[in-house]
């Protein structure tokens, strides 16, 4: 049986984790891993060489601790419209004082450029810059209109540009082989729009809070129907780079995928204009994180047969 002193620190730690969200870290890390395997790396490149790759595996980990990072300053600046939005999970993250996330927030921005750093001095610098970018959102732009949107989505896709430029000065010429450079793009405008009907998503989720805490959110200022407007149009786009991808590239299997998800979006789209209450647009939301992540294991259907040779050298290994 724990004593007091021990189940107070337990439930610090558990508080700590729902402020980083410590269930996001390692999906973002695996996105990354599979991304580079399949899709940023160069053609001819082993994957076995890409997993093992040292310089790769410091790019996650510093981008792993920037996101965590992140987190806490949003955490941070959102504590007042949380404690509408979500009051629960606020009250669980309230267990751990402002003052020790500050502190632990300084020491993962440390850790993370000087994670970078090990890579090269341009690494560190890059995710100096993200870090600042973070905290300029979390602090004043998330609270404006579309920008804040877009830029959180762009923040979500900036560690998967890092490793793309590491892997472009591995082999310059790399992306700009035969389409490579141009599925990049594509994989890249799809994951973010999919990324910005979330975001807007959110945004008609926690319109209360948002309202309370003076942020000029779209919904805010304009309007439930324009947001909704604005989210049905980002759903239309994302059939131009599924075209791309399932007509114009070779995604393997991944093509099953982008099928579902326009038949998803279809149906979201049609729930969504039927939807008026945050407990709607929560399952709106919580439906399209359950797309992306799924998107992320399905990485590994542009080509499978990467898992069987992989399997397979494991076994003869042993």
């Amino acid at each position: 049986m724990l004593n007091r002193k021990n189940k107070l620190l337990f439930k610090k730690i558990v508080s700590m984790f729902s402020v980083i969200r410590g269930y996001n870290i390692p999906v973002i890390a695996l996105a990354q891993y599979l991304s580079a395997i399949f899709i940023l790396s160069p053609p001819e490149m082993p994957a076995l060489k890409v997993l093992l790759d040292i310089n790769l595996f410091l790019l996650v980990l510093a981008s792993s601790i920037a996101i965590a990072s992140g987190y806490i300053i949003n955490n941070f600046y959102d504590s007042e419209k949380d404690l509408i939005n979500r009051p629960r999970k606020s009250m669980l993250d309230r267990l751990v004082s402002q003052k020790t996330k500050l502190y632990v927030y300084f020491s993962a921005n440390f850790a993370a450029v000087l994670v970078g750093w090990m890579v090269s001095w341009r690494v560190a610098l890059f995710y100096a810059a993200y870090i600042f970018v973070i905290w300029f959102y979390s602090h004043k732009l998330k609270k404006y209109p579309i920008i804040g949107n877009l830029t959180a989505c762009l923040l979500a896709i900036a560690p998967f540009f890092g490793i793309l430029l590491y892997f472009g000065k591995l082999d310059p010429n790399s992306m700009f082989r035969a389409n490579q450079l141009e599925i990049i793009i594509a994989h890249a405008a799809f994951l973010f729009l999919l990324l910005l009907i979330r975001e807007m998503t959110k945004d008609l989720e926690n319109l209360r809070g948002d309202f309370a805490a003076d942020y000029k959110t779209v919904p805010v200022l304009y309007g439930e129907n324009t947001s909704k407007k604005i989210i049905t149009l980002l759903c239309t786009l994302t059939v131009i780079p599924v075209y791309a991808l399932i007509e114009m590239f070779d995604v393997g299997y991944m093509d099953i995928y982008f099928y579902l998800c326009l038949t998803f979006l279809l149906f979201f789209v049609i729930f969504l204009w039927r939807s008026d209450r945050r407990k709607q647009f929560l399952a709106l939301h919580n439906w399209l994180k359950f797309v992306i992540v799924a998107g992320i294991f399905c990485i590994v259907l542009i080509e499978p047969s990467v898992l069987w040779h992989g399997k397979r050298m494991l076994l003869s290994g042993l």
